[in-house]
């Protein structure tokens, strides 16, 4: 493919992206904003309208700082890319460092880190202004830069190594070195599974057992029932930094874990706990799980084959404002432009994903309906729902592109038919 050809192409795919994304953002916005004043009429005995008002009003604030995001994010991008800015940290990490592992780590590194300090203040508003403004935010900023150093030490210590062994296997492992690298990335993933209920998530949050013997008690005998056996139950001190409620499973083989914020024990019965708890089993019983692994490490396996091959083709370093160096060691800039250009083209699946995502969660809550009462989720959700400040008006074709869960209104339709 000739170099402007492909420089074309991005541009384009690159402006319809954007587009696209402010389009839905401005729908969601019109469509929240006009269902403000009245509560829908499935909720009107639940749901207050000041409660449905903060809703609407969170998920318009959110939404408007997402489009700005999106265009911040959109004008960094052809400024790494077309604009030389790539192309300039290249040139200047290799004269100081040369080609090799180090410069090549380096350039990936400075990347990382040039998007992350563009990211922080949205993270700081979105946290200290939105999340603050509607009650949610319990953090400190003292916890929050903290959170972001931890952040950044837990990446430089899993991620240097996993990149020095990527770009070893990009130069020493032959044409099939994409397939060494996936087989290297999925040990990679299995190895994080393992270790992130006991070592990596204990230097965010607190987790200590389950101290409610009742509900233990409750929770144990659904697990029996649904074939369930986890490493242990923990309660998460959530609340130490949001008002948000949850509740979740993590690890992987015999280190699964049941893991409930305080928030959620806080607010739920014993009741409604259970039933939220048989819809993540329900994710465990369908296999969601193992089949989303199963779909990210096949997707993988077919973008580091095309990796593969694009790091061979001129045009694919040129017609993102780069030229390679003659003398070879380009795989860290191969990285680099792979990973800055590949969300542009992925964004016009996302809607794939979404679709399978909210199957599964109709799937979960049928499950949970058939192991606890269907209504009991319903009151859980509804709660939820209120206190999270989530919208019961989305706009249809924002939630069909991005929801991961289906619509308040349908889920609970769907789940009262099992009542």
């Amino acid at each position: 493919m000739p170099t402007l050809y492909f420089t074309v192409l991005f541009v384009v795919a690159v402006v319809a992206m954007v587009g696209t994304k402010l389009w839905l953002a401005s729908r969601q916005i019109r469509f929240v904003a006009g269902h403000r004043e009245q509560v829908p009429s499935q909720f009107a005995g639940t749901i207050a309208l000041t409660a449905h008002q903060r809703a609407a009003d969170y998920t318009v604030e959110r939404t408007r700082l997402t489009m700005i995001e999106i265009v911040v994010g959109a004008a960094v991008l052809i400024g790494l890319t077309l604009l030389g800015g790539v192309q300039s940290l290249d040139l200047a990490i290799s004269d100081w460092l040369g080609r090799g592992y180090a410069g090549q780590i380096a350039l990936v590194a400075a990347v990382i880190a040039i998007t992350s300090v563009i990211d922080l203040p949205f993270e700081y508003y979105r946290q200290f202004v939105v999340e603050q403004r509607f009650g949610f935010n319990r953090m400190s900023k003292g916890i929050f830069f903290l959170d972001r150093l931890k952040g950044v030490l837990l990446g430089a210590a899993f991620g240097l190594p996993l990149l020095f062994v990527v770009l070893w296997l990009m130069n020493q492992a032959g044409s099939l070195w994409w397939l060494w690298t996936w087989i290297v990335w999925v040990a990679f993933q299995l190895l994080v599974l393992v270790l992130y209920p006991s070592f990596i998530a204990p230097l965010f949050n607190k987790f200590e057992p389950l101290k409610d013997e009742a509900l233990k008690s409750r929770i144990e005998a659904l697990m029996k029932r649904c074939g369930f056996a986890a490493k242990g139950l923990f309660v998460m001190d959530g609340s130490r930094r949001s008002a948000h409620g949850n509740a979740y499973f993590t690890g992987f083989g015999a280190a699964k874990r049941i893991v409930f914020f305080d928030t959620l024990l806080a607010r739920l019965s014993g009741n409604e706990i259970e039933a939220v708890l048989a819809h993540e089993l329900g994710h465990f019983k369908r296999r969601h799980v193992i089949k989303r692994m199963v779909v990210m490490f096949a997707i993988s396996l077919v973008m580091l084959a095309l990796l593969g091959w694009l790091t061979q083709c001129v045009w694919f370093y040129e017609g993102l404002g780069v030229r390679p160096s003659l003398i070879g060691g380009n795989s860290g800039l191969a990285l680099v432009l792979f990973f800055l250009a590949l969300p542009v083209f992925l964004f016009f699946v996302t809607p794939l994903g979404s679709l399978s995502s909210r199957k599964h969660e109709f799937e979960a809550d049928a499950f949970a309906a058939t192991q606890t009462d269907a209504q009991d989720l319903v009151n859980a959700l509804v709660k939820l729902y209120e206190d999270n400040a989530s919208t019961l008006t989305p706009d249809p074709l924002y939630t069909a592109f991005y929801y991961s869960h289906p619509p308040a209104s349908q889920r609970i339709d769907r789940l009262l038919r099992h009542a």
